[in-house]
């Protein structure tokens, strides 16, 4: 089931939007993953971490300098493993 419903949006995500072929769909996925953080951050607050928004965004900047630090050898290599792993898991399903 769906429901239309009209929002307002500063220019510059409405541009965003303009360049999607399926605008509620982009929107719907965008906030599916939205409220799946606020979820696992509810999760985790149950369990004992102690979240905090300077927290949150040390970590992400720290995710951003290690995908910054991957060269392409790297992820050559990764991919290479990979294949290796998936050659490996073929053989021993024969």
């Amino acid at each position: 089931m769906t429901k239309k419903i009209t929002i307002s949006l500063p220019d510059d995500l409405a541009e965003r939007l303009a360049l999607e072929p399926n605008v509620s769909a982009f929107v719907a996925d965008s906030l599916r993953s939205r409220v799946a953080g606020e979820k696992t951050r509810e999760i985790l607050r149950s369990v004992g971490f102690k979240l905090t928004d300077e927290g949150l965004a040390r970590a992400h900047a720290e995710m951003e300098q290690a995908k910054a630090s991957i060269t392409p050898e790297l992820r050559a290599q990764a991919a290479q493993l990979q294949a290796e792993v998936e050659a490996a898991r073929a053989r021993v399903r024969r």
